[in-house]
């Protein structure tokens, strides 16, 4: 069984190998599909239109199967890797551990935010943008510049306690758990995320950035909690809904993946820590 652990628990050992199947999946073309599919969702995701995997419910099933399939390339490189997550609850500096040179790597430089270390640096081993948002072939960070400070675990425990999953009308509008926590309402939970670490993060194209995995990752489990907190809580809406993913309605790019699918994660992996 996967099970996903908090980064600032990873052996030295763990962090290698983590950072080698991502090289391996940018040097075959797979890591960059990835990449590919996020941004067109994202920019396809409109509150009036259909949406999938943002501003609506799916956001958190959606993202899950994404996790669970991106996972499961970093363990055809290496079976004995798993996601990691990053509690930005808990690590909210530029000096936590997962940006340090071993792992990876920190912020830009300030005139272009380029990120010069670590091994996604470009002159290091060769991650080189390639579905861009503009000419920069570089990866970029800008920790902090965007929004000052991270969520507290506070504001966590505030969303938690939402007891309703969403409501209509089912985007960045709406009220509830999903919302939420995705950020559109309230204190702002995942977006603010993306923002604070700036650069490419803060665009469609984000998990050019490998911290992607880890922000999501966590969220993720964050829905654990949640999913554990509110057990009679289901998944909304059930059906009956247009431009949005219904309970037993396909997602895309899936032709054969529900929200339904979604809800037991214990089939794919487990939390070091229990929800």
């Amino acid at each position: 069984m996967t099970v996903r652990k908090n980064q600032s628990q990873l052996t030295a050992d763990e962090k290698r190998r983590f950072v080698d199947a991502l090289l391996a999946l940018k040097r075959d073309g797979r890591y960059d599909s990835f990449v590919s599919t996020h941004n067109d969702f994202i920019m396809s995701d409109t509150d009036n239109g259909e949406r999938v995997g943002h501003r609506s419910p799916s956001f958190l099933p959606w993202h899950r199967r994404f996790l669970i399939q991106f996972e499961q390339a970093l363990q055809s490189v290496d079976a004995s890797v798993a996601l990691p997550y990053w509690d930005w609850t808990v690590d909210r500096t530029p000096a936590a551990s997962l940006w340090a040179p071993d792992f990876l790597g920190g912020t830009g430089r300030s005139r272009d935010s380029q990120v010069t270390d670590g091994p996604f640096a470009s002159a290091g081993n060769g991650w080189r943008i390639n579905v861009r948002v503009d000419g920069r072939d570089f990866l970029r960070r800008s920790l902090g510049a965007g929004v000052r400070q991270l969520p507290t675990k506070a504001e966590v425990d505030s969303v938690l306690a939402m007891s309703t999953y969403d409501m209509p009308p089912w985007n960045s509008a709406s009220d509830g758990f999903r919302n939420h926590l995705e950020g559109w309402r309230g204190v702002n939970l995942h977006n603010r995320v993306h923002v604070w670490v700036g650069g490419h993060m803060a665009t469609g194209a984000s998990p050019n950035d490998p911290v992607f995995w880890l922000h999501h990752a966590y969220v993720d489990k964050l829905w654990t909690q949640w999913q554990s907190r509110h057990p009679g809580s289901p998944y909304l809406p059930a059906s009956g809904t247009r431009d949005v993913v219904d309970l037993n309605d396909t997602m895309r790019p899936w032709g054969d993946v529900t929200p339904a699918d979604m809800l037991d994660h214990t089939r794919y992996y487990t939390y070091d820590v229990a929800a």
